[in-house]
C-alpha cells in the first residue's frame, strides 16, 4: 500500500491545462535524433554535454526528449538522471515543467515498480495546477496496481469520472487491470459490461483477471465469447487462456483453445510455447509437452525451467535432470529456479552425489543467499539421510525463516527422529500452522496419541487457527485413543470454526467415531458427504466391521458398486474383517473369490489372512490349513499367527503345534506369537511347555506386553494395567470391584480360570482374574459417572472370555451400557447381552 494520500484529487484547486501533451515542434530534431541510439546512461550523459555546448539545453523540446529517453531505459539510474534533468530545467527556467515531462517520469517510475514515487510526482503535478490528460491515468493506475495501492487507485477512478475520461477505452482498460489485480472480479465484470467500446486489451485484461483468481472456466468461456463477437486475440490473450486450461487440468478444453492459434493466425512466440508446454504437462500429456519443447527453435531459460519444474512436481526427477543436461549443452546458465528444481529432483532420487554437485554450484555462484535454495538443500540432505549436512546448511544460514525451521522439522520427522524434531519445534523463534501440523502429525505417526491431542489444546490456547490438515491428524489420534468425549469436541470445533471438510477430513471423522464406538455418528457423517471416494466407503465399511455388523458392511459395498465406485484391495480387507466378526463364512468365501474373477484384484497376503481368520473363528481349522498350504505365495508369520489364534479359541493343541513349527521355520522373532503359544499351553494346563516358551522369550530379551485398559472420564483418559493398584482412586475402586464380584457371583457367574495363565492355585488364579485391567476400568467407570451413563473401555489386547461374561452381567445388574474396544473389534454390552453374540 502506498504511503501517500491522494486527497488533493478531491480538494485540488482549479487546474490549468497546459498545451502540448506531445512534444513541441522545433527545428532541433536533427541534433537530438541521436538520443534514440543511446543504450545506457553513460552514453546519454555524453550527448547531454554536447547539447549543453550547442546551447540546446534551454529548449523545452530537448529537455523533453532527454527525460523521455532516460525513462525509456527502464533503469533506476536512468530515472534518477531524468529527475535531475527535470529539476535543473525547472530551476534554470523558473518553469513548472510540462505535462509531457511529468507523464514520462510517472511512466518511468511505474515501469520499474516504484509506485509511491510515481504517485508523489502526480501529486506534485496537481499541486502546481497542471491538469492530467488521458495519458497520465494509465501510467498512474499501473503504479497503483504494482504496489497494491487499492485506496489510491479508487481515488484515481474518482478523478477519471470527475474529469470526464470514463469513456476512454485505454483508461478503462487500465482500471479493469487495476481492479482485477485487486481481486474485485465482480466490479471488473460490471465495468467491462458497461463499456461501449472494447478492444483486444479489454478482453485480455478481463480474461487474465478471471484466470488469476481461480475462475479458469469463466476465463475460457470469455475467450470463446470474445472470438464469437469478432475480436481477434493476440499472443497475450492466448497465453492467459492456455494458462487457465492448465489450472483446470482440462486437456480437451486446452486443445480446443489451441485450435484457434492457427485458425485466427495468432503469431506463436516463446511465451506461448512456454504456456503450451506448461498446460500439456499439468494435464498429464508429457509426451506432447516434450515434443513441443524439442521442436522449439529458441529455447530459453524460462521454457527449460517450466518443463523441469513440472517434471519434478509430477515425480519424474530423471526427466528433469535430462532437461538440465540439454540446457548445459546449449550453454544456458542455470538460475535459482533451475537450481531449485534440480535440488528437488536430487531429493526425489535420493542422490547425494548429484545433490552435492548442486550444493557446489550454489556456493560457486553465490545462490546460498536465497532462502528458498538453502531450504531446498536442507530438504534434499534430509531425504538423502544426511542429517548432519542438513544441519550444517541450517547453521550457516544468516536469515532463517519459518520455512527453514519447518524444513528441518519435516526432515527429522521423515527420518523417524521425533525427539530432534520436537526439540527444534520448541526452539523456533516463531512458528506457523505448518510447524504445528508437522509436529502433531509426527506424534500421531509415532503412536503418541495423547501427546498429539494435548499439543492441539496448547495450539488452541496460543490462538493458532487449525485447518483440515490439523484436524485429520487429531481425528486420527482421537480415534486410536477411543475417546468419544474428545471426538465430539473435535467435531463441534470443526463446525464452530467452519473448518472446510473435504473427502479426506470427512473420512477421518467417520473412522474416528467408528473407533470411538459411535457408529451412528460415523454413519451420519458418511451419509451427509456430498462426494465419496473409495476411502470414504472403506471407512464406513470398517465402522460396520468394528461393530460386528457384517450384513450392513456387505450392503454398503453393494451400494458402492451401484454408484460406480471401483473397489480396491483395502476395501476388501474391511469387508472380509466384517465377515469374520459377524461369522459370515459363506459370504466371506464369495467375496474372496470375487476379488479376482469379478473385480480384477489379485488377493494379497493380508486378504488370505482375513479368510484364515474367518474360517478359524468358525472352527473350520482343516479348511483354513488347506487354504494356507495352497496359497500362491509363501505364508508369513502373520498368517500362521492368525491360524494359531484360532487354534487357541478352539483349544486345538496339535494344530497349534504344527503352526508353531512353521513359524519357527520362518525364524520369526515376534513376541506376540510366542506369547500366544504360551497361552495355548497354559489354557491346556501344559505348564512345562509354558515354562519352555517363556524361558525362550526371556533368553531373547523379549517381554510380554501387559494387558491394559483405559476409560475416559470428563475428557480425561485413565489407564489401568492388569494387577496394578497404583491409580490414585484405588481406595475407592477396590470396594467397588469387590461389590461387583459379589453381585455377579450371585447372578450365577463362575470365573473361567483357564484365562488365568499362570501356574498357581485356584484361589490365586481367581484373584488375578478379578484384577484384569478391563474389570478395573469398569469399576472406576461405575464410581466416576452418573447412573445410566455408558462406560467406554479401550483394551490393548483381545478381551478374555471371563471378562466378556463378567461385562455382560455388570451391564444387566447396574443397568449400564458398557462399550469395550479390544484390539480387534467393539463389544456393546447392554442388559446382559453383547453385540457380538458371543462370537469373537
Amino acid at each position: 500500500m502506498a504511503a501517500t494520500s491522494l486527497s488533493p484529487l478531491i480538494t485540488s484547486p482549479t487546474l490549468k491545462t497546459l498545451p502540448n501533451p506531445t512534444q513541441p515542434k522545433t527545428n532541433d530534431s536533427s541534433q537530438t535524433a541521436s538520443l534514440k541510439y543511446c543504450k545506457n546512461v553513460t552514453e546519454l550523459k555524453k550527448l547531454h554535454c554536447q547539447f549543453t555546448k550547442q546551447g540546446l539545453i534551454h529548449q523545452v523540446s530537448t529537455i523533453t526528449k532527454l527525460i523521455s529517453t532516460c525513462t525509456e531505459m527502464g533503469s533506476l539510474d536512468g530515472l534518477l538522471y531524468a529527475k535531475d534533468i527535470f529539476n535543473q530545467f525547472r530551476q534554470d527556467n523558473q518553469n513548472d515543467g510540462t505535462l509531457f515531462m511529468y507523464n514520462s517520469l510517472i511512466r518511468g517510475y511505474s515501469s520499474i515498480g516504484l509506485g509511491n514515487e510515481a504517485i508523489c510526482l502526480y501529486l506534485e503535478m496537481l499541486s502546481l495546477g497542471i491538469s492530467p490528460d488521458k495519458y497520465t491515468f494509465p501510467f498512474l493506475l499501473s503504479a497503483c496496481t504494482k504496489i497494491s495501492a487499492s485506496a489510491e487507485g479508487f481515488q484515481v477512478h474518482g478523478s477519471v469520472i470527475k474529469m470526464g475520461f470514463q469513456t476512454d477505452v485505454f483508461i478503462l482498460n487500465s482500471l479493469i487491470h487495476f481492479y482485477a489485480e485487486c481481486g474485485e472480479i465482480v466490479l471488473v465484470r460490471k465495468m467491462f459490461d458497461k463499456m461501449t467500446e472494447r478492444n483486444v486489451v479489454s478482453w485480455t485484461t478481463l480474461i487474465c483477471g478471471y484466470a488469476r483468481w481461480g475462475f479458469g472456466k469463466e476465463a475460457v468461456d470469455l475467450f470463446f465469447q470474445m472470438v464469437d463477437e469478432g475480436t481477434r486475440p493476440n499472443s497475450v490473450t492466448m497465453v492467459c487462456v492456455i494458462s487457465a486450461c492448465a489450472k483446470l487440468k482440462d486437456l480437451e478444453l486446452g486443445e480446443r483453445v489451441c485450435g484457434y492459434i492457427g485458425e485466427l493466425g495468432v503469431k506463436v512466440n516463446t511465451l506461448m510455447v512456454n504456456a503450451l508446454v506448461d498446460m500439456y504437462m499439468k494435464c498429464g500429456a508429457f509426451d506432447t509437452a516434450k515434443q513441443l519443447f524439442d521442436e522449439c527453435g529458441e529455447k530459453n531459460l524460462v521454457l527449460c525451467n517450466t518443463i523441469m519444474s513440472n517434471y519434478v512436481r509430477e515425480g519424474m526427477p530423471r526427466e528433469a535432470l535430462g532437461i538440465l543436461d540439454e540446457m548445459l549443452g546449449q550453454r544456458l546458465m542455470p538460475d535459482r529456479v533451475t537450481v531449485l528444481s534440480t535440488i528437488s529432483a536430487c531429493a526425489q532420487l535420493g542422490s547425494i552425489l548429484w545433490g552435492k554437485c548442486c550444493h557446489g554450484y550454489v556456493l560457486r555462484n553465490g545462490l546460498e543467499r536465497w532462502d528458498s535454495i538453502s531450504n531446498a538443500l536442507i530438504d534434499m540432505y534430509m531425504k538423502c539421510g544426511k542429517q548432519e549436512m542438513a544441519c550444517s546448511v541450517f547453521d550457516h544460514m544468516e536469515n532463517k525463516t519459518v520455512v527453514t525451521w519447518n524444513s528441518l522439522i519435516a526432515g527429522y520427522v521423515r527420518n523417524g527422529d521425533v525427539g530432534s524434531a520436537w526439540e527444534v519445534f520448541h526452539n523456533m523463534p516463531e512458528s506457523d500452522l505448518i510447524s504445528w501440523n508437522t509436529i502433531i502429525s509426527a506424534l500421531v505417526q509415532e503412536s503418541m496419541f495423547k501427546e498429539a491431542v494435548e499439543l492441539f489444546r496448547v495450539m488452541q490456547n496460543e490462538g493458532i487457527k487449525s485447518d483440515r490438515v490439523t484436524m485429520v491428524s487429531i481425528a486420527s489420534a482421537c480415534g486410536y485413543l477411543g475417546a468419544l468425549d474428545v471426538a465430539k469436541w473435535i467435531h463441534a470445533y470443526i463446525k464452530k470454526n467452519k473448518v472446510p471438510c473435504d473427502i479426506r477430513l470427512n473420512t477421518a471423522l467417520v473412522d474416528m467415531f467408528a473407533r470411538c464406538g459411535d457408529p451412528l455418528s460415523a454413519m451420519e457423517i458418511f451419509n451427509n458427504m456430498k462426494k465419496r471416494d473409495v476411502s470414504a466407503w472403506t471407512a464406513a465399511i470398517g465402522a460396520m466391521a468394528m461393530e460386528g455388523n457384517g450384513e450392513r458392511a456387505i450392503a454398503l459395498f453393494n451400494k458402492m458398486l451401484r454408484q460406480g465406485v471401483k473397489p480396491d484391495g483395502v476395501v476388501f480387507v474391511g469387508l472380509l474383517t466384517a465377515c469374520s466378526h459377524g461369522g459370515l463364512v459363506e459370504q466371506g468365501r464369495n467375496l474372496f473369490r470375487s476379488m479376482k474373477s469379478v473385480h480384477g484384484i489379485s488377493p494379497q497376503i493380508v486378504h488370505y489372512g482375513c479368510v484364515v481368520d474367518i474360517l478359524g473363528r468358525a472352527g473350520l481349522l482343516e479348511e483354513a490349513l488347506d487354504l494356507i498350504k495352497n496359497m500362491p505365495t509363501k505364508p508369513n508369520d502373520v498368517i500362521w499367527g492368525s491360524f494359531l489364534a484360532a487354534c487357541r479359541i478352539h483349544r486345538n493343541v496339535d494344530m497349534a503345534g504344527y503352526a508353531v513349527e512353521r513359524i519357527e521355520e520362518l525364524a520369526s522373532d515376534k513376541t506376540g506369537i510366542q506369547v500366544l503359544l504360551s497361552n495355548i499351553y497354559a489354557s491346556s494346563g501344559k505348564w512345562t511347555d509354558v515354562a519352555k516358551v517363556r524361558l525362550q522369550l526371556k533368553e531373547k530379551g523379549a517381554r510380554k506386553v501387559p494387558g491394559s485398559s483405559s476409560v475416559e472420564i470428563n475428557g480425561e483418559i485413565h489407564e489401568f494395567t492388569c494387577g496394578d493398584e497404583s491409580h490414585p482412586e484405588m481406595i475407592h475402586i477396590t470396594p467397588m470391584l469387590d461389590e461387583m464380584h459379589c453381585r455377579v457371583r450371585a447372578a450365577g457367574h463362575a470365573p473361567d480360570l483357564s484365562n488365568a495363565l499362570v501356574n498357581v492355585d485356584e484361589q490365586e488364579k481367581e484373584y488375578l482374574l478379578g484384577r484384569h485391567s478391563e474389570k478395573l476400568a469398569m469399576a472406576f467407570g461405575l464410581i466416576s459417572t452418573n447412573k445410566g451413563m455408558p462406560i467406554r473401555v479401550v483394551k490393548n489386547l483381545r478381551i478374555c472370555s471371563d471378562c466378556h461374561s463378567f461385562a455382560k452381567l455388570v451391564s444387566k445388574i447396574y443397568d449400564r451400557e458398557i462399550i469395550v474396544r479390544d484390539n480387534n473389534r467393539f463389544h456393546f454390552f447392554q442388559r446382559g447381552v453383547c453385540s457380538c453374540n458371543d462370537y469373537w
